[in-house]
């Protein structure tokens, strides 16, 4: 198995399918080069593990390539004009693909000519790469090192640097940079600042901007380096729905990273987020100093509707939160009622900056907490309360189908939420005294 040496000094047996070793072999024989490349090889460096194999073929034509690959397993062109070849076996599928260059015809992402010639060297291969850290490659089967642009430098040095003039053809790299800033921990290398503020996200679709801030804000980081990215290029400037919290750009990288320490974790013992609760609660950080416009910039980004009803409402509520509350049992169920639980609440509250609330009504401890404790006391940390009284138990009761079923059952909940009704047995007492 081949090693290699991590930037920081220690030896690392990256996982290497078998199958992949044995077609490079091949290639090899046939005269042909091959190598894994982009983030395959800056996440080795790094001593992460990635399964995910994209490896271009050098000094051999696709005539040539497509039989060693069909000794493997299916074979499937997915595009000739993209020379990328896709290999289908047994529990494993890789991308081949040619060297290649990219020139930019037309208007959005598509508007490009793709020429793949493999003839090119791997350093004029690279020059379509965006940044420096994603233009390497290892030459398998050895996983030899090259490196035109010096990516390992930028990456010993946390720095974002564009590899070359190509970078401006597709304007997504702009917010691309950002989500890297905060996955590798980086900034952004002055010249790259400079160029991308020449460059406009208007020809960009709305799926892809709403991808680029998903991999800022849930995948692994700093989301705060990706926030400080975001200013450099002034992206705020295009969308200034995102403000500051309270003043402070300082303040809302550090809601951002907050919210990052806490989606995965399960703080005493409460169940994990899901899915759909990570992404609320991580949309609901990015926004929280601007809660009047939270839904304009999410109707701009994304149609997922659940965000759409979550976070507005959820922010509205950080934003004007009374301490006072957690003595308040029959506000607190009203609240879990509005929001659907206090869950996202209570974690948004411990992203807050210390002082952010009045805590005199907590007896000087920390709002965030006693919240949290309330939530779990009550029951309402995981999700709202549900009515006791149901249609069925009013028809078992012998009233008629129709509009006073649903206000009975309405009169009941407003008691229940006040504790004066505590479960089903008291709420179907209190109905049979009123029918």
């Amino acid at each position: 198995m081949a090693r290699i040496q991590t930037l920081a000094g220690e030896w690392f047996e990256p996982e290497l399918p078998n199958r992949l070793l044995k077609i490079a072999g091949d290639i090899r024989d046939a005269g042909g080069r091959a190598f894994l490349v982009g983030g395959w090889v800056r996440d080795a460096l790094l001593g992460k593990a990635c399964r995910d194999y994209d490896i271009e073929v050098y000094d051999m034509a696709q005539d040539a390539l497509v039989p060693i690959l069909s000794k493997y397993g299916r074979t499937n062109l997915v595009g000739k004009a993209f020379g990328v070849i896709h290999l289908a076996m047994k529990g494993l599928s890789l991308d081949f693909s040619f060297p290649r260059t990219e020139s930019k015809v037309g208007y959005g992402h598509r508007g490009f000519v793709v020429h793949t010639d493999e003839k090119l060297s791997f350093r004029e291969a690279a020059l379509r790469r965006d940044f420096t850290i994603n233009a390497m490659g290892m030459e398998l089967p050895e996983l030899t090192l090259c490196d035109p642009y010096d990516g390992i430098g930028d990456l010993k040095t946390h720095t974002l640097r564009h590899v070359g003039p190509a970078f401006a053809e597709d304007s997504l790299r702009m917010l691309r940079g950002v989500q890297f800033a905060s996955r590798f921990e980086c900034t952004l290398a002055p010249e790259t600042v400079e160029l991308c503020r020449t460059l406009s996200l208007d020809d960009l679709s709305v799926e892809r901007l709403f991808e680029e801030f998903k991999k800022w804000l849930l995948k692994p980081g700093r989301p705060s380096l990706g926030l400080r990215a975001f200013l450099d290029i002034r992206l705020h400037e295009y969308f200034p729905e995102i403000r500051p919290f309270e003043g402070s750009w300082d303040a809302l990288g550090g809601i951002l990273d907050k919210m990052a320490e806490l989606r995965d974790s399960n703080e005493g013992g409460s169940a994990p987020l899901t899915d759909a609760q990570k992404m609320e609660f991580a949309f609901a950080a990015l926004l929280a100093g601007s809660a009047g416009n939270s839904l304009k910039f999410l109707e701009r980004i994304t149609n997922e509707v659940h965000l759409l009803k979550v976070v507005p409402p959820l922010l509205e509520t950080f934003r004007t939160l009374d301490p006072a509350i957690v003595h308040d049992a029959p506000a607190l169920r009203r609240l879990a009622v509005k929001l659907g639980g206090l869950k996202l609440l209570c974690l948004l509250v411990k992203c807050a900056p210390r002082g952010f609330y009045a805590c005199e009504s907590t007896g000087g401890t920390d709002f965030a907490a006693v919240l949290d404790a309330k939530a779990r006391e009550y029951g309402l940390l995981e999700s709202a309360p549900q009515p006791f009284l149901t249609g069925k138990m009013l028809l078992d009761l012998g009233l008629k189908p129709g509009k006073q079923l649903g206000e009975i059952i309405k009169a009941s909940f407003e008691l229940q939420l006040d504790g004066k009704i505590t479960g089903a047995e008291e709420a179907i007492a209190w109905a049979r005294g009123i029918i």
